[in-house]
């Protein structure tokens, strides 16, 4: 079982060397998730991921940020992870810089499972150790296999 509830495919992550602006990141997250075959189009994704984004800043605090959108352009849910060692500036709540970002892919009307999903991230994101052993990831594979092989 994953640690998130759903498998991560190592296609849908992405590791920072450089600290990518926060638009950066999510264009790049955005991409990586049009590549695991869950999205019929792109453009309107991301569209809702920068939609959500301009309500209120998904940067929750403690280094993490959950961008997440519900829409008719996602087939089936799906995660992609973002790393970044040296932070990036997220307009946190806490005013701090993210270094990891999942971004939720969820179809339109998916309500139980968004709230299902966000509830084993978040319990990922509480346990001791976790976000530390996350960042020591190095390849997008060893992340993806951390996740996807990890139960809480």
């Amino acid at each position: 079982m994953s640690a998130f509830g759903i498998d991560i495919d190592p296609k849908a992550v992405c590791i920072y060397r450089e600290p990518p602006t926060k638009h950066e990141a999510l264009d790049t997250l955005v991409q990586a998730i049009g590549g695991t075959d869950v999205i019929d189009s792109l453009p309107d994704f991301q569209k809702a991921v920068y939609e959500r984004e301009a309500v209120m800043s998904t940067g929750i605090g403690s280094g993490v940020a959950i961008p997440h959108v519900r829409s008719t352009a996602v087939r089936r849910p799906a995660v992609a992870v973002g790393l970044c060692p040296d932070g990036i500036d997220f307009d946190t709540l806490d005013n701090q810089p993210v270094s990891i970002i999942v971004l939720f892919a969820m179809p339109a009307g998916s309500q139980k499972d968004y709230l299902g999903l966000l509830a084993q991230v978040m319990l990922a994101m509480k346990m001791d150790g976790f976000r530390e052993k996350l960042m020591q990831c190095k390849t997008s594979q060893d992340v993806a296999d951390l996740i996807n092989n990890m139960d809480i």
